[in-house]
C-alpha cells in the first residue's frame, strides 16, 4: 500500500469517527455538544446534521481510498479534497460573528495544544496530513502499469 493511501485512509478512519466520539459519545465532551442542557434544539440538530455529514464524508473517502484498481491518484486525490471537508468547515466556522471553539462554561475543561483548541489543533493537523497525502498522489504515475493476462486477453490492471 503506498504512503499517500496509507495518510488518506488514517485521516479518513479519524473522520468518520471523530465527530462521534466527541459530539455525541465521550461523556465530557458529549456534554458540550449534544447532551448541552443549554443548547437550544436547533442548535442540536445542527451538531447532530454536522456529526451524520461527518460520518459519511470519512465513509466516502474511505471508499475512494481503499478500492483496489486503477486510477488510484485520481480517487485519492479526490478522497483528501472529500475528507478535508469538515476539518476546513471548522476552520472556516471560525471566521463567522459570534462563534467559538468552546462554550465559556467549559474554559476550564477546554484542552489547548500550543495555544490552539484542541479541535482545531487536530484539525490542522489532520489537513497537513492531507496535504502530504496529496502531494504525494500528484507524484505517482496517472496510470497503473497493465499488464497481458493470457494471449488471447487484452490487458487486465495490476490491483493497487
Amino acid at each position: 500500500m503506498t504512503l499517500p493511501r496509507t495518510l488518506t485512509i488514517l485521516v479518513a478512519t479519524v473522520t468518520t469517527i471523530s465527530a462521534v466520539l466527541a459530539d455525541l459519545v465521550v461523556p465530557d465532551l458529549a456534554a458540550q455538544h449534544v447532551h448541552n442542557p443549554g443548547w437550544p434544539p436547533h442548535a442540536k440538530f445542527h451538531d447532530a446534521q454536522y456529526v451524520v455529514m461527518t460520518v459519511l464524508l470519512g465513509l466516502v473517502g474511505l471508499a475512494l481510498a481503499a478500492r483496489p484498481g486503477p486510477t488510484l491518484r485520481a480517487r485519492l486525490l479526490c478522497a483528501d479534497a472529500v475528507v478535508a471537508t469538515p476539518w476546513l468547515g471548522m476552520l472556516g466556522a471560525l471566521l463567522f460573528p459570534g462563534t467559538a471553539a468552546y462554550d465559556p462554561e467549559f474554559a476550564d475543561q477546554t484542552v489547548f495544544v500550543l495555544g490552539l483548541h484542541g479541535q482545531i489543533f487536530m484539525a490542522v493537523v489532520l489537513l497537513l496530513v492531507l496535504i502530504g497525502s496529496a502531494a504525494g498522489a500528484l507524484r505517482m504515475s496517472v496510470h497503473h502499469p497493465v499488464v497481458p493476462v493470457s494471449e488471447g486477453s487484452s490487458r487486465a490492471t495490476l490491483s493497487s
